[in-house]
């Protein structure tokens, strides 16, 4: 089973790659030799002008050494695909296609999975096509010495456990010191906390050591030990840092903290009770309805890259998505389980949105800084995940107009609650008015 000369992969080409890897499951699973649906590809890479179909009766059962040479064509097949992707990089602009091949690169990494025993030569040919993809779509990642690339970086990450990651630099040092305070002296909350900065002019060392020591469990990271920072310049990124901070994170349960927000439950809240984020494995919080009809090109953005699969759960219920407000997420708190695989590829592709290149011509300018790239990677790589049930709320001062009979909440603050509708966290710090200082 070979593709042959193809210049372009077109939709029908993926559905191809996706029957390919359909077949190693039901193979390695069943051994049965299944309905194969083949397409024959032309040389110009336009969808096939003929499609044929190949029916084995149910019964046909598939011997040893028949298994192993469909295996090692599908293998070979998986090959000259990755080939392929790496000689046809993606631009830029691409989300789409980003999203698809990631997708595609989940089902070898399970198929991967799968082989074992006699299909050991092959998983490691597998592994290689792997490696070759994975490095091709996220060259952020650091590359091992011995391959195996997202495997390798995976091992950062501690199994079962869980925490707090706090992106911060200078700027937002106060905010962050506030936050800290309020989980652990307020709240009583024992999650460990990360510190994530960009080098030593991001947050210096006298700012490193005085809130590690804000309480125990406490440490700093340095984003730029870990990914090179030539490429991302995450020094001067701003909400860059965001996903790449959560991605390094040695937390397997991640809780992604913008430094101003004020939590009103402690944050184990979320990890231990949520029912979405345990469904799931990913738990996003709405911005406000705002703006309705405006901002038509970002959702134009939206949908081209979305043509080619159906809306999840989640953005078919989504008031921005299909009824034309302008902001979908508020990123203060962005909850993710790395250890659920089409989670953390949903993370790469959000690491990929905020690369340099990729956030100063599209992301950032098609929203708001780092917010819609989150649920947007989620979405394009096909992975579940849950918004909470409301659209934002605000805290503030309650007004009230005799006259008109109405009362009004008057604020800056963005409040988000719980599944029981109660407060949970709310962004802008704890002063009134930070714009303000105040």
């Amino acid at each position: 089973m070979i593709l042959g000369n193809i210049s372009s992969l077109s939709f029908i080409h993926y559905r191809f790659i996706f029957g390919a890897i359909a077949l190693v499951y039901i193979i390695l699973s069943t051994g049965q030799r299944p309905f194969v649906q083949r397409y024959d590809i032309s040389p110009s890479g336009e969808p096939p002008n003929q499609v044929s179909e190949v029916r084995a009766p149910t019964s046909s059962v598939l011997t040893p050494s028949s298994q192993d040479e469909i295996l090692a064509d599908l293998v070979q097949t998986i090959a000259v695909t990755s080939d392929y992707f790496v000689d046809h990089s993606l631009s830029s602009s691409e989300f789409g296609q980003m999203g698809r091949r990631t997708q595609i690169l989940q089902r070898w990494i399970e198929a991967r999975e799968q082989l074992h025993g006699s299909s050991a030569g092959l998983a490691r040919e597998l592994t290689d096509s792997i490696d070759q993809t994975t490095s091709s779509l996220f060259p952020f990642l650091p590359t091992p010495g011995d391959g195996d690339t997202l495997s390798h970086f995976r091992r950062r990450f501690e199994k079962d456990s869980k925490g707090i990651v706090i992106p911060t630099g200078r700027k937002a040092f106060r905010y962050a010191c506030h936050l800290i305070s309020n989980m652990r002296d307020t709240l009583n909350s024992k999650l460990p906390i990360e510190i994530v900065y960009a080098g030593d002019s991001d947050l210096p060392l006298e700012y490193r050591k005085f809130i590690t020591q804000l309480g125990p469990n406490i440490e700093a990271t340095d984003i730029t030990q870990i990914f090179d920072d030539s490429t991302l310049d995450l020094t001067h990124g701003g909400w860059a840092i965001k996903p790449f901070a959560a991605l390094a994170s040695r937390f397997e349960q991640v809780m992604v903290l913008d430094a101003d927000a004020v939590f009103l439950q402690p944050p184990e809240t979320i990890f231990n009770n949520h029912s979405g984020y345990q469904a799931t494995g990913a738990l996003l919080f709405h911005d406000r309805l705002l703006w309705q009809g405006m901002f038509q090109e970002r959702h134009e953005w939206w949908e081209r890259h979305l043509t080619h699969q159906k809306p999840s759960p989640a953005l078919s219920k989504s008031l921005v998505y299909n009824e034309g407000y302008a902001e979908e997420q508020d990123s203060g708190v962005v909850v993710l389980d790395k250890s659920r695989l089409p989670v953390l590829l949903g993370l790469l592709h959000t690491c990929w949105q905020n690369t340099q290149e990729v956030r100063e011509k599209w992301t950032y300018k098609m929203g708001y800084g780092d917010k819609e790239s989150w649920w947007f990677g989620l979405e394009l790589v096909g992975a579940e995940y849950t918004f909470e049930e409301h659209y934002a709320s605000i805290v503030g001062t309650l007004s009230s107009n005799p006259e008109r009979g109405e009362e009004r909440v008057c604020g800056f603050t963005i409040a988000h609650l719980d599944e029981e509708g109660k407060l949970l966290w709310y962004n802008g710090s704890l002063l009134k008015n930070k714009a303000v200082d105040e």
